[in-house]
C-alpha cells in the first residue's frame, strides 16, 4: 500500500524470462515512455515528516518499526539531500533471482511469480479440479479491457463445501463470509502468491484436515488473487527486473511510465479525495471517486457479498451481530492495519477490530496499527459502508531477501505462508461474529 516518487522505474538491463509472454500484456508504447532506472534502493530518511515527503512527491514507505523510507535511485537521494533531508541507503529493491526449474508451459517471471494470464488459468484449473468446493466469477473488467486494448477479466473464487444456495452473489447468504483480495498494487508480488497458498490449503485440505474441513462446512471464503491484472502485466514485462508499476494501466494525466496510472487503493468511493498526491504521484486518486473499472468491480462485488450492517454516520457502530471479515493484502511493513485510514480518530469498533487483529498477529507477529493518512482505501470502504471487520495486511520487512516489493520467490513458502496461515484461518473462523470476541 504506500507511495513512491515519479522518477523511479524498473527497467534494468537483465534478460526477460517470461515463458510465453501473454499477448494482452500492454506495450511500453501503449503506456508512454519508460524511463530506465539503473539502481533503485530503499532510502531511510531519519527525522523526516511523512507529510513533507509525500507533499514533495516521494515514494514513501513504512519500514520496520515505522521508520520512513523513500524508494528511488541515486537521483532521488540527491533530491532528498537538496531539500535538506539526510537519506541513508537501506537496501536494494531487487533481490537475487534464485535458480528454479519452471513448470512446463507456466508463465512466470522473477524466479516463479505468475503472470496475470497464468493466475486466470489457475483459477479455471482449480474450479475444474474441485467442482464441489469452488465457484469462479467474472466480477468486472480491467481498464485496458474496457478500452478494447486487451486487458483482463477480474476474477473471484468462492471456496466452501457447496450446498444449495451457497456461493451466490447475494448478500443474504446462509453462511458467513471471509473475503480476501491481493495484488491491488501490482508491484507487491508476494501478495497474490499468498492468496494462492490460501486457496490451495482450503481446496486440497478439505476432508483430510479437520480444521479446514470444519471451516469449509460452515463458511464461504472468497478470494480475488489479482485485483490489478493490467498492472501485473506491466510489472511482469520486466522479467527478472520487474517494473515497479503500483497503479493500474489508465493514464489520464499523460505521465511517463511507470508513474502513469491511478492508485486503486486511493480510488474507493468512501472518503475519496482527501490525501492524494499530484497527477504523476504514486497515490494519484483518479479523476473522481470510483473512476476506475477495477474499483467499481470490487465495490459492486463487496456489496453482493455483504449486507450493509453499519449506520451512515462516521461514529455509528457496527453491531455485535455483524458478520463478515475482509483482508486486503499489500507489501510491506509487517503490519495488520484496521480502519480508519482517512482519519487518525479511532473507528467506532476499535475494541473489536483491535482484538481480532491481535488474534491474527499471534500467528504472524505483525504490529496491529491504524494509519490515518490514506483516503479512498479498500478497507475503509468495506468497513465504512458495510460494517464488516476489515484489515490491510502488509507482508514482509523492509530489507533482506524476503523484504520489500520484490522478495525472492522462495520466501512465499519459507516465510509468508507459514507465518500467515494461522492468521487467515483465524480470520475465517471469526467471520460469523468478528466483533463478539
Amino acid at each position: 500500500m504506500k507511495v513512491r516518487i515519479g522518477v523511479v522505474a524498473a527497467a534494468l538491463a537483465v534478460p526477460l524470462v517470461l515463458v510465453n509472454t501473454p499477448s494482452n500484456a500492454p506495450s511500453a508504447a501503449q503506456n508512454e515512455v519508460v524511463q530506465p532506472d539503473p539502481a533503485p534502493y530503499y532510502w531511510q530518511v531519519p527525522g523526516a515528516s511523512e507529510r513533507a515527503l509525500k507533499a514533495a512527491g516521494f515514494d514513501v514507505e513504512h519500514g520496520d518499526g515505522g521508520a520512513l523510507q523513500v524508494v528511488g535511485d541515486q537521483r532521488v537521494a540527491d533530491q532528498l539531500a537538496g531539500l535538506g533531508f539526510r537519506p541513508v541507503r537501506h537496501d536494494t529493491v531487487y533481490k537475487d533471482v534464485l535458480p528454479r526449474v519452471a513448470d512446463v508451459g507456466v508463465q512466470t517471471f522473477y524466479g516463479g511469480y505468475r503472470t496475470a494470464a497464468e493466475n486466470a488459468k489457475r483459477l479455471t484449473d482449480a474450479a475444474a479440479a474441485f467442482p464441489a468446493l469452488t465457484q469462479v466469477y467474472d466480477i468486472g473488467d480491467s481498464w485496458l479491457k474496457t478500452q478494447g486494448r486487451g486487458g483482463h477479466d477480474i476474477r473471484a473464487v468462492c471456496i466452501t463445501k457447496k450446498q444449495a444456495g451457497d456461493c451466490a452473489l447475494n448478500p443474504n447468504s446462509a453462511k458467513p463470509r471471509f473475503a480476501m483480495i491481493a495484488q491491488l498494487h501490482a508491484r507487491e508480488l508476494a501478495t497474490s502468491e499468498l492468496a494462492w497458498r490460501w486457496i490451495d490449503h482450503l481446496t486440497k485440505g478439505y476432508g483430510s484436515d479437520p480444521e479446514v474441513t470444519s471451516i469449509m462446512d460452515t463458511t464461504e471464503m472468497w478470494v480475488v488473487p489479482v485485483a490489478n491484472p493490467d498492472g501485473v502485466d506491466i510489472v511482469a514485462s520486466g522479467g527478472n527486473s520487474p517494473r515497479m508499476q503500483r497503479k493500474n494501466a489508465n493514464n489520464p494525466t499523460g505521465c511517463a511510465v511507470p508513474t502513469g496510472g491511478v492508485d486503486l487503493n486511493r480510488n474507493s468511493t468512501f472518503k475519496w479525495g482527501g490525501a492524494g498526491t499530484s497527477r504523476c504521484g504514486e497515490t494519484y486518486q483518479g479523476t473522481s471517486a470510483g473512476s476506475e473499472p477495477e474499483t467499481r468491480a470490487l465495490e459492486a462485488w463487496f456489496k453482493q457479498l455483504f449486507p450493509d450492517q453499519r449506520g451512515p454516520g462516521d461514529t455509528d457502530v457496527a453491531p455485535v451481530t455483524t458478520k463478515g471479515v475482509m483482508i486486503t493484502v499489500h507489501s510491506y511493513g509487517n503490519l495488520i492495519m484496521p480502519p480508519w485510514g482517512w482519519t487518525w480518530n479511532a473507528n467506532p469498533n476499535k475494541a473489536g477490530l483491535d482484538a481480532l487483529g491481535r488474534k491474527m498477529a499471534a500467528f504472524n507477529s505483525y504490529t496491529v496499527r491504524a494509519e490515518g493518512d490514506t483516503t479512498g482505501t479498500t478497507d475503509d470502504f468495506t468497513y465504512g459502508n458495510l460494517g464488516i471487520a476489515s484489515y490491510t495486511f502488509e507482508l514482509g520487512s523492509s530489507s533482506g531477501n524476503c523484504g520489500g516489493f520484490f522478495p525472492q520467490y522462495s520466501c512465499v513458502d519459507s516465510l509468508f505462508w507459514p507465518r500467515n496461515k494461522g492468521a487467515l484461518l483465524t480470520a475465517a473462523k471469526a467471520a460469523k461474529a468478528p466483533y463478539a470476541s
